[in-house]
């Protein structure tokens, strides 16, 4: 077939189409299904990017049903659940996070979903100070003390995620079990995309990071204030 011939075939076959109510309800499916799928290729943010797809691939269904195409029938049988599972898996991580901000929760329980887990033996080293930060931790089980500040961490805890936003993204301190642990992880990669895709989420790791930084500061005062008064104790 010739370019000539081209253009008087597609002119026909949308004549066949739009001939029948159920043809032009098959194309106005596909026309809105197109347009949505490239109104999600501007989102930057992962929850409307779902919904637009989820609306797309309905879209679609509809339109291979109708003029009927098999092939877009199961290409878009097959990506429909996935965008249902990925925009609700999103909306619950959203909740999650809300709730923990407004219950002034900072352990970071809600990014569990998205973690690895990882055993460790009593006296092992998680990670050094000056280690490339390229995994935030959570401790679901046993002790872990940070050598250089003398702080030992009980389960139920977030951490190493401050090293994430320092310049350098090198650990600050070393981090070793004391007893057996179990610990479950989340890697850069996959932390930065939950950022940048999830404005809550990113939100409330600030606010988690601010939490960290003013209980260092706390602790830092209580240090100044014990050594300031084990100073003036006369034979201290």
């Amino acid at each position: 077939m010739t370019a000539h011939d081209l253009f008087p075939t597609l002119a026909a076959s949308l004549a066949s189409s739009l001939a029948t109510p159920l043809g032009a309800l098959g194309l106005c499916s596909g026309a809105v299904a197109a347009t949505l799928i490239i109104v999600s290729a501007f989102v930057k943010t992962m929850i409307p990017l779902r919904f637009l797809a989820v609306g797309g691939n309905l879209g679609f269904l509809v339109y291979g049903a109708l003029q009927p195409s098999l092939l877009v029938l199961l290409l878009h049988g097959a990506l429909l659940p996935v965008n249902i599972y990925r925009a609700i898996e999103m909306i619950r991580l959203t909740r999650r996070v809300r709730a923990a901000s407004a219950e002034g929760d900072l352990s970071g329980v809600w990014l569990k979903p998205y973690m690895r887990r990882k055993r460790l033996k009593a006296g092992e080293v998680l990670f050094k100070k000056g280690d490339a930060a390229d995994h935030l931790y959570f401790l679901v089980e046993g002790r872990i003390e940070f050598v250089e500040i003398g702080v030992v961490m009980e389960p139920g805890r977030l951490f190493g995620e401050i090293a994430f936003f320092a310049p350098d993204k090198r650990r600050t301190s070393t981090a070793r079990c004391t007893t057996p642990c179990i610990v479950l992880r989340i890697d850069e990669t996959t932390f930065q995309e939950l950022y940048y895709q999830n404005p809550t989420f990113g939100f409330e790791i600030v606010t988690l990071v601010a939490g960290r930084l003013m209980d260092d500061r706390k602790r830092l005062e209580q240090q100044l204030v014990a050594s300031r008064a084990n100073a003036d104790v006369p034979g201290a």
